[in-house]
């Protein structure tokens, strides 16, 4: 189990949100940086903590995503080759954040097309990348007792049910999987240990976030996560204005 750092943009800022309450250029924050992208990056490359992710957090067809853009751009600059990047990744666009310097494209609305798997537009991005640089991002809400992944910013409810048998049908399309429970995502209240249970017997890498509040909570994702599922943590950082210190969780990685 390792410590997987974040770095979420929104309107151009490092900032950290209720991940329910995304709605473009919206939403509730727990906190803003005044810092840029590239000073959490060089943070954890001093530290060697290497697979964290970018999260570009305004839609691909706003105004504010090319600022989410240029801020990353400088992140991936500060650290080539150590930090993933998702948010309005395509295939026609993939290869351009590798060349800007990230390690894999994290990809979630691309490929769950009106609700469903587009295996055509998985084929696409295989092609155009390969599978060994993407993640892919199931992160998920629950309805009428089952989890649904969710796209476009956690808003909209596919068709498709999280669970061990979607991630292997989706295991051959990439390299590591990136779950939100988005329902408790920012809201510092404690794991989804359901979730984390379902990560712990993926056959690819698997990253869980939402609701790590505590050093316990990182402990129960291990023992949930039978000592196989990476953790990621949020607003609970100190870093972000929470009171988990990033020097403990760093000592994961060690």
């Amino acid at each position: 189990m390792r410590f997987r750092p974040c770095i979420d943009i929104h309107n151009g800022c490092v900032k950290q949100i209720i991940g329910s309450t995304l709605n473009g250029s919206n939403a509730a924050e727990n906190y803003k940086s005044e810092k840029g992208a590239a000073h959490y990056a060089d943070l954890y490359k001093e530290k060697n903590l290497f697979g964290g992710h970018i999260i570009l957090l305004n839609p691909a067809d706003s105004a504010e995503y090319e600022a989410d853009k240029k801020e990353a751009a400088r992140a991936l600059s500060a650290f080539p080759g150590g930090l993933q990047i998702g948010g309005g990744i395509n295939d026609k666009n993939a290869p351009e954040f590798l060349s800007l310097g990230a390690s894999h494209v994290i990809v979630t609305s691309f490929v769950f097309k009106d609700g469903r798997i587009n295996f055509n537009n998985l084929d696409k991005l295989t092609g155009a990348v390969g599978k060994e640089k993407i993640v892919l991002d199931l992160s998920c809400r629950k309805r009428d007792g089952k989890y649904y992944i969710v796209t476009d910013r956690w808003q909209k409810f596919t068709d498709v049910v999280f669970d061990k048998d979607t991630i292997n049908i989706l295991k051959d399309f990439c390299c590591e999987l990136l779950v939100h429970a988005v329902d408790i995502e920012g809201k510092k209240s404690g794991i989804d240990t359901k979730l984390v249970d379902i990560l712990s017997s993926s056959p690819v890498l698997s990253t869980y976030a939402g609701g790590i509040s505590s050093i316990e909570d990182i402990e129960l994702v291990k023992k949930q996560g039978k000592n196989k599922v990476d953790f990621t943590i949020g607003s609970a950082l100190d870093l972000f204005g929470g009171e988990i210190p990033f020097e403990t969780v760093s000592a994961y990685n060690t």
